[in-house]
């Protein structure tokens, strides 16, 4: 990140998305393994035997098989599938911009100064409001709205977009650098243009 940041510029702080998307997928990591150890206990007891008279003995291993790639299956395309797509979102807060980062193999970002924005909204459902997450809405003017969703600790993560935008320094900043004294100037660069009286 240190590569990426602007002269001048410091990490406020990083964060996720709020974990909660998580706990599907944690669910299925425990559940999914323990069902397919159920099922090759049973099958390995013989009771497909009993259920199906044409399933014999040599099947037991294919179907053993079954029940453990299937779960394995379930693991990668589901748990792990979700894991990574919470890992790969980042929300960072800098001296001078938002940055939001999607995606860990197919990338992808936006990123909104600090000073374009004019206000800063917070919406929450009932589960979000219960876990102190929800979705910080940037109002840019006319170039639209971003929103960050579902953030951890979203009054915190508020209060410090609202302080960096008051220290953002006071007047116009020209690659990097404040101006402070207008005289200084070429016509051509002061508001209104040339003067052509």
């Amino acid at each position: 990140m240190r590569k990426e940041l602007l002269p001048g510029e410091q990490v406020i702080t990083i964060t996720r998305q709020q974990a909660r998307s998580l706990f599907l997928p944690t669910l299925a990591f425990i559940v999914v393994p323990a069902l397919a150890a159920y099922a090759c206990a049973w099958i390995i007891k013989g009771n497909p035997q009993r259920l199906a008279p044409f399933i014999t003995v040599e099947w037991t291993p294919w179907l053993v098989g079954a029940c453990v790639g299937l779960a394995g299956l379930v693991l990668v395309t589901y748990s792990l599938k979700r894991v990574l797509k919470w890992r790969s979102v980042r929300f960072i807060l800098t001296s001078r911009r938002i940055i939001a980062k999607y995606g860990m193999f197919r990338r992808g970002d936006w990123q909104v100064s600090l000073m374009a924005v004019r206000s800063v909204g917070v919406h929450q459902n009932l589960l979000q409001r219960t876990l102190h997450s929800g979705n910080i809405s940037l109002d840019t003017g006319p170039s639209g709205e971003a929103v960050l969703t579902d953030v951890p600790e979203v009054g915190k993560f508020r209060g410090y977009i609202l302080d960096a935008m008051d220290e953002l320094p006071k007047g116009g900043v020209f690659e990097g650098e404040v101006l402070s004294d207008f005289d200084g100037l070429p016509w051509e660069l002061r508001e209104g243009g040339r003067d052509e009286r």
